[in-house]
């Protein structure tokens, strides 16, 4: 599947993205005006509609911008795409935009502390638990890092 990462930006709109029809990327889009409104917008530290063969099919970001050489990214894939290999994709988009953006930087990313699809993806794109962590939002968590060196 050919995989495009449509930026997010802090003007988008339901209407002017066309997404009337598609529930889950419209409460991504309004989810993001708040968060971008919170943590600001600075590209390319943003959120992207994944576009798979003309369809949203998730949504992958970076959690704000790099701070102390770290930036932690995260994806979802909307029902009726899992298990498609799209996770694996937008996991490593965003790896490459780090990468290009800047080289040193380490990559996290969280997952809640058992194997599922999401350390799969993880691990499909080189990152390796460090261990446990407490996240204030999900509780405790396993933290994932890959150096982009």
């Amino acid at each position: 599947m050919k995989l495009i990462l449509q930026a997010i930006t802090a003007e988008d709109t339901v209407e002017r993205l066309g997404l009337q029809e598609n529930s889950e990327a419209a409460m991504v889009l309004e989810h993001q005006r708040v968060y971008y409104h919170q943590i600001g917008f600075n590209p390319p530290w943003i959120s992207y509609f994944a576009n798979g063969d003309g369809n949203i099919c998730g949504v992958c970001s970076f959690k704000g911008s790099p701070h102390n050489g770290r930036v932690e990214l995260a994806y979802f894939t909307f029902p009726g795409y899992e298990a498609k290999g799209i996770g694996t994709l937008m996991c490593k988009r965003l790896c490459e935009i780090a990468g290009k953006e800047d080289p040193k930087l380490m990559l996290t990313a969280r997952t809640l502390p058992h194997f599922n699809a999401s350390t799969s993806i993880l691990k499909k794109n080189g990152f390796i638990c460090s261990g446990t962590v407490q996240d204030p939002d999900d509780g405790e968590v396993w933290e994932w890092v890959r150096s982009n060196s």
